[in-house]
């Protein structure tokens, strides 16, 4: 199975990214443990800051910028990966002069009654 980043369609999320659900198991004929999708903010854009009930890894594509996780505050940039706990708020600042893109994958898989906008 191959699946294009293409043919995802383009919304923006509750929490404010960009964002395209690649691999999502309600999408597909297959039952995986997670989700996966693409997501970007913009140069000076910023995610609301929620929670998930769910544990959510953030691989990092381009740019940089800075998570809070709870009450810590990290800077960050491409080539990391992040990791949210579950029920933990969280948010991402794209600080950098370019695009933040990232890799979300959440487990078990992302539900819209699982997010939280704080």
């Amino acid at each position: 199975m191959i699946l294009k980043l293409i043919d995802s369609q383009l919304f923006k999320a509750g929490d404010n990214t960009s964002l395209r659900e690649v691999l999502h198991p309600k999408n597909l004929p297959i039952n995986l443990p997670y989700s996966l999708a693409y997501a970007f903010l913009e140069p000076d854009e910023t995610s609301l800051l929620h929670s998930l009930k769910e544990t959510e890894v953030y691989f990092i594509i381009s740019g940089n910028g800075i998570i809070k996780i709870g009450a810590e505050e990290s800077e960050f940039a491409k080539g990391d990966c992040l990791l949210v706990p579950p029920d933990t708020p969280q948010s991402i600042i794209n600080t950098g002069r370019e695009r933040l893109e990232f890799i979300c994958i959440v487990s078990p898989p992302w539900t819209e009654e699982g997010e939280t906008i704080l």
